[in-house]
């Protein structure tokens, strides 16, 4: 199927698209919503953050009536950025969808142009190839191929990114050894810095050394086929969960507050062997 036509009829939600879109004109007309109206590209930033990891929440906890919520709230990130763009004169929200469509067959030449992926590592290699040759023809020449990694992403996500940019030209360790190795590294140097008398210690150089074993952890995930974030979450998580068993053990976060460190190590110790892990989803 040639590029230009597209790969499907539309959906039969489309109606129920398009009345999101008109709600969301209407909450943002002149007679609308006064606090919808006053909202900005950059006091809808946060919301949109915390709807991303609401949404993540709900995936975690297998939550599907929350996840369906969520969706919607994310979706209305989407629409109210579009209708504020909109009112500027710089796009619509139909440029949004044509642009993604556009994308998404370009991407994806092995469903509409005939070219072959016989496996996923197969599709994200054409994804990345596709995605540089559209970056070279329509962006003026990079300083740096890191220029690609946004500097306003979350940073274990932007040091992620960082890590597998800088290894497509063999900037990598070769395996998981290497960054075990660097790792351990990064945490000598760390306690050389607060090994100093604390009036020669420089909260900028701790500083710094804390990023490096960070990005070195963050690289070692991605070596180890890892997400990070999920895997901090997911610790969190198991955190919750063993500090309310404290809690419990003790009675009240008050009596907690009151045990001495021997005791608390104790509850911690009974609390990891009474909190079960959640089965592997």
């Amino acid at each position: 199927m040639p590029p230009s036509e597209p790969p499907l009829t539309a959906p039969s939600g489309a109606e129920t698209i398009a009345e999101a879109i008109a709600i969301m004109a209407r909450l943002r007309a002149p007679d609308g919503c006064p606090w919808d109206r006053e909202q900005t590209f950059d006091s809808i930033k946060r919301h949109t953050l915390e709807e991303t990891y609401e949404v993540f929440d709900a995936i975690e906890r297998r939550a599907w009536p929350d996840l369906k919520d969520e969706l919607g709230d994310l979706l209305l990130q989407v629409l109210f950025y579009a209708q504020m763009a909109s009112e500027a004169g710089y796009f619509t929200i139909d440029d949004v969808a044509a642009n993604l469509n556009a994308k998404l067959i370009r991407r994806h030449p092995h469903i509409f142009a005939g070219a072959s992926a016989t496996d996923s590592d197969a599709v994200l290699r054409n994804w990345e190839q596709i995605k540089q040759a559209e970056k070279q023809a329509s962006a003026p020449a990079q300083a740096s191929m890191l220029d690609d990694v946004p500097r306003s992403m979350p940073a274990m996500l932007e040091a992620g990114k960082l890590g597998s940019s800088a290894a497509k030209v063999g900037f990598d360790w070769p395996d998981a050894g290497g960054l075990f190795d660097k790792l351990q590294e990064e945490i000598a140097e760390l306690h050389v810095e607060l090994a100093q008398p604390s009036e020669s210690q420089s909260a900028p150089a701790i500083e710094g050394e804390i990023g490096d074993i960070l990005f070195t952890v963050v690289n070692l995930s991605r070596h180890l086929k890892v997400d990070p974030e999920s895997a901090l979450r997911a610790t969190n998580a198991k955190f919750r969960r063993r500090f309310g068993a404290m809690e419990s053990a003790a009675g009240s976060s008050g009596a907690l507050a009151a045990c001495t460190p021997q005791q608390l190590d104790i509850l911690w110790n009974q609390a990891k062997n009474a909190t079960s892990e959640p089965p592997a989803s």
